[in-house]
């Protein structure tokens, strides 16, 4: 990190990245759905500022020891009345499905929905095999659809609105080696968002997205090379990476109240975003 550029003009903590931002009750009485929510990652950060924020919520994932372990730890914190998890593989339908139908019915109903599944790696086109880009594409795009479109559905026999957040990526915007299946999967999740935002304008929910670009937790910078989180860190405007939960403060925000004339938008948690 350097040191002078901590970037942001917030109130900075003694390593010189923003404090931590305490829940102003702007999810109270909501409920929501999250996916790939457990551990340290976006989702993870995501469900605990929902939580902070005030509503109840149900995880899924496809881990299941770490999605239990993830429910008991916020179960403790917040109440397990406000926590359930549903393990969720989204490249499959019925698991989808049940996913949804018990998010509905362990609250009362559903008012958000988080999509953050996806899954990355690294090849050359010339390397890459069929295998290597659909398995990425499934779990990325079409593990997204599949989750918009349950949400879609509930939303729209409900007829009560919802708020539905993707998790795309800058990759989506601008190339990088060896990124090609992730980058094909991320620009689908950022056309998806804006055609769904349309279609589900006349059921009164938004769509909407994130876009980040370098987002760690302590565990993801224990398998990152030096070299690599140096030149990673480099490309960003504040010379550093962001925290899992300055991404979740953005997707608390379009989730909310503040963004309530916002639908179809794909909003940068970047520098990086061409």
């Amino acid at each position: 990190m350097t040191d002078n550029k901590p970037g942001t003009g917030d109130k900075l903590g003694a390593d010189n990245k923003p404090q931590y931002v305490k829940g102003h009750g702007l999810l109270d009485g909501r409920t929501a759905v999250i996916t790939a929510a457990a551990g340290a990652g976006i989702g993870g950060a995501t469900a605990r500022r929902f939580l902070e924020e005030g509503a109840s919520v149900v995880i899924s994932d496809a881990h299941e020891r770490r999605l239990a372990e993830s429910e008991a730890e916020l179960a403790k914190e917040f109440g397990a009345d406000r926590v359930a998890s549903v393990p969720c593989n989204v490249t499959d339908e019925d698991q989808v499905r049940t996913l949804f139908s018990y998010a509905a019915e362990r609250h009362g109903g559903l008012d958000l929905v988080v999509n953050n599944a996806g899954l990355g790696g690294t090849s050359a086109i010339v390397d890459m095999t069929d295998e290597q880009w659909s398995r990425v594409l499934d779990v990325t795009l079409n593990g997204t659809f599949r989750c918009v479109r349950a949400a879609l559905r509930h939303f729209k026999e409900s007829g009560s609105g919802g708020v539905i957040v993707n998790n795309a990526s800058v990759i989506g915007w601008r190339a990088q080696a060896g990124q090609a299946h992730y980058a094909a999967a991320k620009a689908g999740v950022m056309a998806l968002t804006r055609t769904a935002a349309i279609e589900a304008a006349e059921y009164g929910v938004r769509v909407n997205a994130v876009s980040p670009s370098l987002a760690m937790h302590p565990h993801l910078v224990k398998v990152t090379t030096p070299e690599l989180l140096e030149e990673l860190t480099a490309r960003e405007a504040f010379g550093r990476y962001a925290e899992p939960w300055e991404v979740a403060n953005v997707i608390v925000f379009l989730a909310g109240p503040y963004s309530s004339y916002m639908t179809g938008e794909v909003v940068s948690v970047s520098s990086q975003h061409a």
